[in-house]
């Protein structure tokens, strides 16, 4: 899994391992790493770097010697001269980096700006460069995030730079993987540079699934020979209304796509018929189930069909209009699945403020009932009342589509059934819905049924190792 690690972890870390290293050699490694992500820069062109104080502009003082050494132009923009790291500057300057006054028509950026301690929202000088950047749009390369974010929370409270890409050292930051911060690093991941951290490094407070995890949960869920359809799990699909009666058929196929062997249904006997003429594996009517599904487009009964699963004691994955039915206390393990709006009025909020922060309240969600939600969102995150929270980097924008979320809930529920706690089986959802909407029509765009039916070669290749 992807990993990212909270400021103090990340400090506490580069202390224990700057004990048992020369000194300055962790800043040579991520200047070294810095510079080798910014082989792209062709000799000859003009770099500007904006410098902050510390060590953060210190990494990009010395990348700049890096890319002095093989042709590329350097200017400096210092955003305080009595604070900026003396040893790097010197070393710029000496391999020929010229110190200017402000940003002019440089179309090469390296954001060195603040670092990883630093307050979020940028003032003053910096934050007029982060408006020329806005402007002017030259690529910019952040050193490990783009100045100005809210690093432990994801957040953008305040001015900041948009960059094109970001280089981090040692381990991730929520602010990596998080949104909104994540979303002003440019498209992918950050590009993370090994300085030899890990080893002094605790658990994460952030994991993201990857490709190469899937031996992981393969054994888990791939059947045995000898299994039989009840030995990989039955769910219990309580969903869709006269109104909404696709949600069912797509929760269903959602489930279906997942690893149990049996589905159960439970809706109007209109809406049954409806489901098994296309879906005739499906069992209409209640019976011993290991999960639930309630809630995508249900209708005015949907209060009374939580009730009736909550009665069963097994998970409930709880979506949509069951949301405004959750009790006071969840009886049973729960994954919640709310879009930014269903949050918000579970919390009493604005969805802007949702948006805006939407780590702290989907923690603050999961601590309130003691259950698992699952924020969806450009960056789903799925958090639990302890632990490391999990966030989704698969998908693509052509998922923001009618019905995908009643489909990811029913592949959620097929992953309670088969046995896998809330978190685990939100995340794994999540991802594998993603992969299927890239896969689905590459670039192009979806509807939901397509994510459903790259569902089950999405999960076969990810259990299979990614082959």
């Amino acid at each position: 899994m992807l990993r990212a690690h909270s400021v103090q972890a990340v400090r506490d870390a580069e202390a224990a391992l700057m004990e048992r290293t020369a000194d300055g050699e962790l800043m040579r490694r991520a200047a070294r790493g810095l510079a080798d992500a910014l082989d792209d820069v062709p000799a000859g062109e003009l770099l500007l770097v904006l410098v902050g104080p510390g060590n953060n502009g210190g990494d990009a003082l010395f990348a700049a010697v890096h890319l002095l050494d093989r042709g590329v132009r350097v200017d400096l923009c210092l955003l305080d001269p009595d604070s900026v790291h003396a040893g790097g500057l010197d070393a710029a300057t000496t391999a020929g980096a010229r110190v200017v006054e402000a940003p002019g028509g440089h179309r090469w950026v390296l954001d060195g700006v603040l670092g990883i301690g630093a307050r979020p929202g940028l003032r003053d000088r910096a934050a007029q460069w982060a408006e020329w950047i806005d402007e002017r749009g030259p690529v910019v390369v952040s050193v490990d995030v783009p100045s100005g974010v809210g690093v432990d929370d994801g957040t953008v409270p305040g001015p900041h730079v948009a960059a094109d890409r970001v280089v981090t050292f040692g381990t991730h930051k929520v602010a990596s993987l998080v949104d909104p911060a994540a979303s002003v690093g440019g498209v992918g991941l950050p590009l993370l540079v090994d300085i030899g951290l890990a080893p002094h490094l605790p658990d994460p407070v952030v994991e993201a699934i990857e490709d190469a995890d899937g031996t992981t949960w393969a054994a888990r869920l791939h059947p045995q020979a000898q299994t039989h359809k009840y030995g990989r799990g039955v769910v219990g699909i309580a969903a869709g209304s006269q109104l909404y009666a696709g949600a069912a058929h797509l929760c269903v196929a959602g489930a279906q796509a997942g690893p149990v062997g049996m589905l159960r249904f439970v809706g109007s006997e209109a809406l049954s018929e409806r489901v098994v003429d296309r879906a005739p594996e499906v069992v209409v009517g209640r019976g011993r189930v290991q999960a639930w599904v309630v809630g995508p487009g249900a209708g005015d009964d949907v209060g009374g069909r939580l009730a009736d699963a909550w009665d069963d004691g097994v998970p409930v994955v709880v979506d949509a209009g069951a949301l405004e039915h959750l009790p006071a206390t969840v009886p049973c393990p729960a994954l919640l699945t709310p879009h930014a709006g269903e949050l918000a009025a579970m919390l009493d909020v604005e969805r802007d403020d949702v948006e805006a922060a939407p780590l702290e309240h989907a923690r603050r969600a999961a601590e309130r009932w003691q259950a698992t939600v699952l924020l969806k969102g450009r960056r789903t995150l799925v958090v639990g009342p302890d632990g490391p929270a999990r966030v989704n980097v698969s998908g693509t924008p052509w998922l923001a589509t009618a019905g995908a979320g009643d489909v990811l809930a029913g592949l959620a529920g097929s992953l309670l059934a088969a046995g896998l706690e809330p978190l685990d089986a939100g995340s794994l959802a999540a991802f594998w819905h993603g992969r299927a909407a890239e896969a689905a029509n590459p670039g192009g765009p979806i509807v939901a049924s397509d994510v459903a039916a790259a569902l089950p070669r999405t999960i076969a290749r990810f259990l299979g190792g990614g082959s």
